[in-house]
Order: structure tokens, then sequence, then C-alpha cells
């Protein structure tokens, strides 16, 4: 029976990106192909858990008509086309694009921190890029490269070591980039859980 590394599930609302608003219960998964900087999850801290538990769980913590976000660290490293978790719900996932998100999630965010294959890229409904940590160019490349895939294009700033979020940069990104929108992190705003 195949275990998944859980960080920890929670019940709030979604804060980001084009589900901004909704309530949603986050599986966050521990365990990540990638070492950003400004990662909000502990990869030390995990629960073994079988899709049955997490299923169990989600069901105990939220109605039936809040959605679920599977997020990480990295989904996709342990999320597959062969086990569908969290079936009835609308199903969504945060991830930087590397793997192919699952057939069965119904919305895919990739925010990319590092160059995608292409194949990857044809179920992408929204990318985010994490203005503040990715520069311009680099914004610029996605946008050539990932943007044409997408319905919708967010930069969002990110909160630098000092706190400090890159809200004027975005804002005068997005003003020189109209197929961009801004997307702010209102739970890093606000102090939503």
């Amino acid at each position: 029976m195949k275990k998944y590394k859980v960080n920890e599930i929670f019940y709030s609302v979604q804060a980001e990106g084009r589900n901004a608003g909704r309530a949603a219960a986050f599986v966050r998964f521990s365990g990540c192909n990638l070492n950003c900087p400004f990662c909000d999850t502990n990869h030390e801290a995990s629960v073994e858990m079988t899709a049955a538990e997490i299923d169990r769980a989600v069901a105990e913590l939220a109605p039936k008509g809040a959605m679920v976000v599977f997020t990480g660290g990295e989904p996709t490293l342990q999320l597959s086309d062969d086990e569908e978790l969290c079936r009835g719900r609308f199903r969504a996932i945060e991830t930087n694009g590397i793997i192919p998100a699952p057939r069965w999630i119904d919305w895919v965010t990739i925010s990319p921190k590092t160059e995608l294959p292409d194949e990857n890229l044809f179920r992408a409904n929204e990318i985010k890029m994490l203005y503040g940590w990715q520069n311009e160019a680099q914004m610029k490349c996605v946008e050539v490269t990932v943007a044409p895939r997408a319905t919708l294009l967010y930069a969002q700033p990110i909160a630098d070591e000092k706190g400090h979020f890159a809200v004027d940069e975005a804002v005068d990104f997005v003003k020189r980039n109209p197929a961009w929108r801004l997307s702010l992190q209102w739970h890093k705003l606000f102090n939503i859980r």
C-alpha cells in the first residue's frame, strides 16, 4: 500500500492566484526536487499516510464544497496517475512544473523556478512567477515560452530577507506587460493560516 510523506493537512482559504478567496483544504507534501531559499515547508517534518488516511483527514476538516490544494514541497514527486486522492472535490495542485501533474487534477498552477520541459506545460491553467526572487529577464523568458500555454499569468511579489515585498517592482512589470496580472500572497499580508 502506497504511503505519502505529508508535512501537514489544514483547512483555510486559498490566498493566491485565480482561486484566491475559496475555502480550501491544503495537503502539504514533504520533499522537493529543488532547494528554494524562500520555501515555507519544513521538509524534515512528515508523517506517512495512505490515500484513505489523507481522504479521511480532508473530509474531517473541510465541508464538501471546499476545494483541495496539493502543495509542498513538490507534490508531483508523490502524486501520480495511478491513484486519485479526494475524489468528488475540485482538486488543484501547486507545482514547480518539472514533473507533469497527474491527469485527475482539475487545476494546475505552475510556479517555475527553472527551465521546464515543453511537454509539462500543456496542463498549466495558471503560471505564477515570484517577483523579487526571479528577475525580469526570467519573467520575459517565461512569457515567451510558457505563457502561450496558460490561461492566466501572475506576477507575485515575495518578501526579501528583510520582509520587504517587491510590490512596486511587480506592479511596474504588470503595467509594462499587460498579459500579466498582479497576485498578492494574502495569507502573508493578513496573517491567514
